[in-house]
Parts: C-alpha cells; sequence; structure tokens
C-alpha cells in the first residue's frame, strides 16, 4: 500500500513570513516523558544528565518539561506556535539519538508533512512568464568575445563631431562606389 495516498498535498509554506525578518523558533514546548527506572528510558535518563541543560541554552525560546512516569514507555512531546502536537516514542533511545531528534524537531516549523505539488508557489502568479535579466538582451552576445571595444563603452555617450564627419565621408565614398558600378552595368546593357 503506498503511502503518497495518505500524504495530504500541498505548496511550501513558512508560517508567518519567518525567516523575512527575524527568524522565530516555532517549537514552544518540549515535554519529555520518561520512567526512572526502566531500560528503556536508559538515553532519555542519560540525556537529561548530560545534554539537557546545554539544550536549553541553545534553544531558550522553548520551554522544557521533564514528567516521569512510572512504568511507561518513553517519549517526547513537541508543541508548536501553530497549535501542532507531535508525539515521538522514545523506546530504547541513546542520548546521542535524543539530541539528533530534539534538534529536528527544534528546526521544523510545526506544519504537517506534505508531499509537495512545486518546489515554489506565489499568491500572484506572472501572465508573462519568467524574467531574467537576459530576457531583453540581443543573442549575439552569446558569442562575443570579451573584452569587446563596443560593449566597453557607456551606452549614453554621445558621438563626437569627428567621428560624425567620418562617418558621412564614409557614408559618402560608399555612394559613389555604387554610382560607378551602375554606371559600368548600364554602360554593359546598352
Amino acid at each position: 500500500m503506498s503511502s503518497s495516498r495518505f500524504t495530504p498535498r500541498g505548496f511550501p509554506r513558512v508560517p508567518l513570513q519567518n525567516g523575512i525578518g527575524r527568524y522565530i523558533c516555532q517549537l514552544k514546548r518540549v515535554t519529555l516523558r520518561f520512567c526512572k527506572s526502566s531500560g528503556s528510558s536508559r538515553g532519555v535518563r542519560d540525556f537529561i544528565e548530560t545534554d539537557l541543560i546545554s539544550f536549553a541554552q541553545d534553544h531558550p525560546g522553548t520551554a522544557l518539561y521533564l514528567k516521569p512516569r512510572r512504568h511507561k514507555s518513553p517519549s517526547f512531546v513537541a508543541e508548536y506556535l501553530n497549535g501542532e502536537r507531535e508525539v515521538i516514542s522514545c523506546h530504547n533511545f541513546t542520548a546521542e539519538q535524543m539530541t539528533k531528534w530534539l534538534n529536528l524537531y527544534t528546526t521544523r516549523s510545526g506544519i504537517p508533512l506534505m508531499r509537495y505539488v512545486k518546489m515554489w508557489h506565489t499568491e500572484c502568479p506572472s501572465i508573462q512568464g519568467v524574467w531574467s535579466p537576459f530576457t531583453n538582451k540581443d543573442p549575439a552576445l552569446n558569442i562575443t568575445q570579451f573584452p569587446c571595444e563596443m560593449l566597453s563603452r557607456p551606452v549614453w555617450e554621445e558621438k563626437s563631431a569627428t567621428e560624425e564627419l567620418v562617418e558621412m565621408i564614409n557614408k559618402q565614398k560608399i555612394s559613389d562606389g555604387n554610382d560607378d558600378d551602375t554606371r559600368k552595368v548600364q554602360a554593359a546593357h546598352v
């Protein structure tokens, strides 16, 4: 049986534009439930003795609660700012596994896991297509050898009077040459 039928589909979301300005950790509360004498709770007890203080100092916005429960399987409950609540069984976990799982749930947003329809989403899609800096550029730039004299000049630079005169003379020479050619062609036809 495929789990994709039961996994909700959607777009990537960020709660309240988190990370655009200041980042706010979405994990608000962690409750560690463990047994003081059970062997399956040994990793949780080791985590509490060695790593709990440093975890609490690294994540001051997250409240940590310890709940000893006699003869019950160990677990921890992660509660997020959006109201989501996840219960994770810690049966026979080591202290390192507890640290890894708590770090994973600390970095999550609390939004339920989902299969993405697309990797991006926008509220106001463009009807013109995707824009890039090369959208309206001349394709001849793709094969230009750099450094290029023409592209090195400023775009707004006007031609000097000397350059305009040289250009006019060159045009006149070309048109005079064309007149000679037309005279030759007309003489050949006669």
